[in-house]
């Protein structure tokens, strides 16, 4: 039998998407039927996890918030913990994947609040050139 999602040819056995590891599954939907209606819901190309959304929502933009938060697989969980360096500046969310600390008040920033003047730096007691 013929695989929908990515064309190839396997037995009863591997035809779905999981039993063979198929890489275009993302593109399908599994069918669900639920109240005499037909419900559409995108299945994660890393996890094959169902992704539920609800009527109106674009499926592409669930499925990769799915991968960014939620998705179990090795990729998706390898990308979240490289950028674990957050930005202490009040309302900013930016995360960097190395530690960028401000030379005068010694706290972690992102790139774009790096330099005192973009932070409200407050300096130590410390002398602001190594020196002395």
């Amino acid at each position: 039998m013929r695989c929908d999602a990515c064309e190839e040819i396997f037995c009863k056995d591997h035809i779905t998407y999981a039993n063979h590891k198929c890489m275009s599954s993302y593109k399908k939907y599994v069918e669900m039927n639920a109240c005499c209606s037909t419900l559409l819901v995108p299945v994660c190309p890393l996890c094959n996890t169902p992704i539920p959304i609800k009527r109106g929502e674009m499926p592409d933009i669930k499925v990769g918030e799915h991968i960014d938060r939620d998705c179990q697989s090795d990729p998706a969980q390898n990308k979240r913990k490289i950028f674990t360096n957050k930005c202490s500046k009040g309302g900013c969310k930016q995360k960097e994947m190395i530690r960028v600390t401000c030379d005068q008040c010694h706290i972690n920033y992102c790139l774009k609040h790096r330099h005192p003047l973009d932070h409200d730096c407050k300096p130590e007691d410390k002398p602001v050139s190594k020196s002395g």
